[in-house]
């Protein structure tokens, strides 16, 4: 804890109402909240079940791809190296940069429309942090029990028991955390070679740290940081207001409905106490993992779990009360009333439709420009050493270096050819073979004779096609200089 010693000044009131300063013992005030640890209380309902649907997903997706096999390959491997990244039938080069831009941009969109419809989807189901967290979660329950059980356990004293549950503990989400690092890794380094590696113990230095490194960043985010990490690290607590509208589905108290809250006997009729539907029971506290209190409204701690909702909804069962006290809502909504059907319709609001409609245009644009890709790239280099020569039999000679990409895993021919300047050959047999997902450097000599070009500098255009499919074909500009 930081703190900073204030002298506050109390002021004492003479005879003539003249104040005169009079010194007071100093004041400790803390900058700093001390963090209270929270144990949050397993709960279940729809909503949880939501949540470790996606937790199954997500790491299905996570842990097992890595394995699978494509072509007698890695299916999904960015080969850092060799400058090749495989996803499936798919192989694109650093040429292909744009697509991860658009990839971005669609994530990008993506959470903008999610949140302007229903907040923060993502941080409540998707995101690492609350899935591994959700994860963490679970070994701690098995291992240490239940929040009460947790509680007491952390406020005992040192005894070979306690000290033998957190060791226990500890060496799962370690273990888990390093099978992440693993994992994480494999997908830069051929899983199968790096788990050989591993078993003897050869991995390279930076196969090493990243091991680690992301294993120690999932440890301690998901184990120790927890509710820090989405409260004052991660910056989407910070601008999603921006995203926010009244029209927004958010998770809400219903007030009108709950108001004023208190303790009473199952039998009791609350109309007759003069309460509401709330008992104070402060469950939707405890199943928090940010430990946040929703009756207070909005705030930005909130990560939309709904774990809340499940929490309450499990406490009016057993009353016999009408579910969703807290459920979700909008601002609208709760202000004015509106029926679920009036909510849901002004959910489609200018400002849903515009992202959308912007979203459905990248998407589409982007699945194009992959579905049309051809599967070949050239690029052409001129030689500056031998810019422009004669030689024998009256010929002028330009050289030029072609460096053919040959994108897909498949071997092919490739014919080359120059056009756009008349009387324009290429020296030689005017082809190459690449092997599939291969690049290859190659020398190629453009001959004009002299005489049938003026000097100077003329267009003309390289032409690299497969020889067994003439729609995978390439032009590329350059220029063919002729000396005076």
């Amino acid at each position: 804890m930081i703190a900073a010693p204030q002298r506050a000044e109390l002021r004492r009131i003479d005879a003539t109402g003249i104040g005169l300063a009079a010194p007071a013992e100093p004041v400790e005030q803390s900058l700093y909240e001390i963090r209270a640890r929270i144990h949050p209380r397993a709960v279940r309902g729809w909503f949880a079940a939501w949540r470790w649907g996606l937790v199954w997903a997500t790491q299905l997706v996570f842990y097992g791809t890595a394995w699978l096999e494509w072509n007698g390959r890695q299916a999904v491997l960015f080969d850092l190296a060799h400058r090749k990244f495989y996803i499936f039938g798919l192989v694109f080069w650093p040429q292909d940069f744009i697509y991860l831009t658009v990839l971005l941009v669609i994530s990008a969109l993506s959470l903008f429309l999610f949140t302007a419809v229903a907040g923060r989807l993502w941080c409540g189901y998707a995101c690492p942090q609350t899935v591994y967290t959700e994860v963490f979660l679970w070994i701690e329950r098995k291992i240490e029990g239940d929040r009460n059980q947790r509680m007491k356990l952390d406020a005992s004293s040192l005894t070979a028991r306690k000290v033998g549950l957190k060791a226990a503990k500890h060496t799962a989400w370690a273990t888990l955390a390093l099978w992440t690092g693993f994992t994480f890794v494999g997908y830069f380094t051929p899983i199968r070679e790096l788990a050989a590696e591993v078993t003897f113990l050869s991995t390279g230095p930076w196969e090493t740290f990243w091991i680690f490194f992301y294993g120690f960043a999932t440890y301690g985010n998901a184990g120790w940081m927890r509710e820090q990490v989405c409260k004052y690290m991660c910056p989407y607590a910070r601008f999603q207001s921006a995203m926010f509208d009244k029209d927004t589905l958010i998770i809400a108290y219903d007030a009108a409905r709950g108001e004023p809250r208190g303790a009473r006997a199952k039998s009791a009729d609350p109309k007759a106490l003069g309460l509401g539907s709330c008992v104070d029971c402060g469950i939707c506290v405890q199943v928090c993992p940010t430990g946040i209190d929703i009756r207070n409204g909005l705030q930005y701690e909130c990560i939309g779990c709904a774990a809340c909702i499940d929490g309450c909804n499990q406490v009016m069962d057993r009353l016999g009360y009408a579910r969703n006290l807290i459920g979700y809502s909008t601002s609208h909504a709760v202000e004015h009333g509106l029926t679920r059907r009036e909510m849901f319709t002004r959910a489609f609001r200018p400002r849903v439709l515009v992202y959308f409609t912007i979203l459905a245009a990248v998407v589409v644009a982007g699945m194009g420009s992959l579905w049309l890709r051809v599967p070949l790239k050239v690029d052409v280099i001129r030689d500056r050493g031998a810019i422009s020569r004669e030689i024998e039999g009256g010929l002028i000679e330009n050289v030029y270096r072609l460096q053919v990409m040959n994108t897909v895993e498949k071997d092919r021919r490739f014919l080359l050819r120059v056009e756009d300047l008349p009387k324009a050959v290429i020296a030689g047999e005017g082809a190459v073979v690449l092997p599939g997902a291969t690049t290859q450097m190659i020398a190629v000599k453009v001959r004009v004779p002299r005489g049938e070009t003026s000097p100077g500098t003329h267009k003309i255009r390289f032409v690299v096609e497969a020889q067994d499919d003439a729609h995978v074909a390439v032009s590329e500009k350059s220029v063919f200089i002729v000396r005076p």
